[in-house]
């Protein structure tokens, strides 16, 4: 009779992956890890991780931290609000924890960024309680090994249970081999079935619905938006802002800006999202640069323009953590923005897009 949890461990045993986090001891190196791999492949995160930790090594460095360093040391890596929820959750933590994770599963969920899945990871991986972690992997095994097709949160937190009871104390290796079988073996397209370790106890291999299993979401088009905003500059000095923590890109820079609405030009899009965000007149000069760029559920065409400094907005002087402010080309890298302005600050930090003909104004 076949026996799926120890068969998963088993298999585990042999052939877990190298991944982030893996093999740590530390309950806060292993809560960076599963947070930075939420939607993102592995092998994106794995330098992020490294550096994160070189930077941020323990609650109370992360907690001592300013946002702006921990979305810098997060940029490229996407999702942003991860990161601020872990910078908000260690404040929490130094706070009402003594600057460390409780083991308590509820109390973890009550932390910023925190769901079902993650304090299920935490609380197996890092403290050995029984408690499942299920994630897009796990409930792709688990709807094939049960043959279901669109099983609700209830019922695979149950089956996983069902699994962890029968993993004789080892909830956090079982979670962690759910997780490598759905991410290597049984796979959305094309799963390797004849790899699998529980393929005799799989009821989809037995009917022939694998590739059924669980049955996908129609994929819906991404809307798309097109995006005014300007290079303003001050004599050799670019106007930057920060976006509102609670929003999209929360608590990154950029270049101000928003979207182009219905009869008015991206240049004129631009203009107008200066003067009421920022209460800043402006003079746009000429086209800058044009990007495009995905993310979760949007698109966006970035218009970029270089644009002349008339009047209003911070002083020269402004604080390095005021908003807005005025930097040099060269400082820019100093600031997490989103990716879509990457490209441009890399030709702007190094000097190639300085309007020369403009420090005379100030």
């Amino acid at each position: 009779m076949s026996d799926p949890a120890h068969e998963l461990l088993a298999w585990f045993r042999t052939r877990q992956r190298a991944v982030p986090g893996r093999r740590e001891a530390d309950p806060y190196r292993i809560w960076v890890a599963e947070v930075m791999a939420q939607q993102t492949r592995i092998q994106t995160v794995a330098p992020y991780y490294d550096s994160f930790l070189e930077r941020f090594p323990d609650i109370a460095a992360l907690a001592a931290s300013s946002l702006d360093d921990v979305l810098k040391a997060w940029e490229g890596l996407g999702y942003y609000g991860r990161a601020r929820n872990l910078h908000r959750a260690a404040r929490e933590l130094m706070r009402d924890y003594g600057g460390r994770l409780p083991e308590d599963p509820a109390r973890l969920r009550a932390l910023p960024g925190i769901g079902p899945y993650t304090a299920g990871a935490l609380a197996s991986i890092a403290f050995g309680r029984p408690e499942p972690a299920v994630d897009g992997n796990v409930r792709r095994v688990l709807s094939r090994l049960h043959d279901l097709e669109a099983p609700s949160p209830p019922v695979l937190d149950a089956l996983a249970r069902s699994l962890i009871a029968d993993a004789d104390g080892e909830a956090g290796p079982l979670n962690q081999a759910l997780m490598d079988l759905g991410s290597s073996v049984c796979t959305p397209r094309s799963p390797r079935c004849p790899e699998c370790p529980v393929s005799a106890s799989c009821l989809s291999l037995e009917r022939g619905t694998v590739s059924l299993r669980p049955g996908r979401r129609p994929r819906r088009e991404l809307p798309h938006h097109d995006i005014g905003a300007a290079l303003v500059w001050r004599g050799s000095m670019l106007l930057i802002a920060r976006r509102p923590e609670d929003g999209l890109l929360g608590g990154l820079w950029e270049f101000p800006g928003g979207k182009v609405e219905t009869g008015e030009s991206p240049a004129e899009a631009a203009r107008r999202e200066v003067r009421e965000e920022l209460d800043v007149e402006t003079e746009i000069l000429r086209p800058a640069d044009t990007v495009r760029h995905a993310y979760s559920h949007f698109r966006i065409t970035l218009h970029l323009f270089h644009a002349r400094w008339v009047s209003g907005g911070p002083p020269l002087a402004a604080g390095p953590a005021d908003s807005p402010r005025w930097v040099r080309p060269d400082e820019l890298v100093l600031y997490a923005f989103p990716a879509a302005n990457r490209a441009i600050i890399r030709r702007l930090s190094r000097a190639e897009e300085a309007p020369h003909r403009h420090r005379g104004q100030a």
